[in-house]
């Protein structure tokens, strides 16, 4: 494989990543919304609904990260680490 169908092969695996945490987010959306509808059609008392909206949130943000704010890692990362390993 040679440097270009690398690239191209990296660049897809991003495009898709993007577009399934696009997924992630509007079913978190939905699913988020259809609980506080039945929290308030039961009585709006406790605010039950915060904890799988603030759970799974924390997984949300962790997934946006990795998509979003990571770095790739590059051949000098790996130049790098591999000569840390040198005595």
């Amino acid at each position: 494989m040679d440097d270009h169908d690398e690239r191209r092969a990296a660049a897809f695996e991003r495009l898709q990543n993007r577009r399934s945490f696009v997924g992630h987010v509007a079913v978190y959306v939905v699913v988020n919304t259809m609980l506080v509808v039945v929290w308030a059609a039961s009585g709006a008392g406790y605010f039950w609904p915060i904890w799988p909206i603030v759970g799974w949130g924390v997984g949300l943000a962790l997934n946006a990260w990795s998509i979003y704010g990571r770095k790739p890692i590059t051949e000098e990362d790996i130049r790098k680490e591999a000569e840390r390993d040198l005595p």
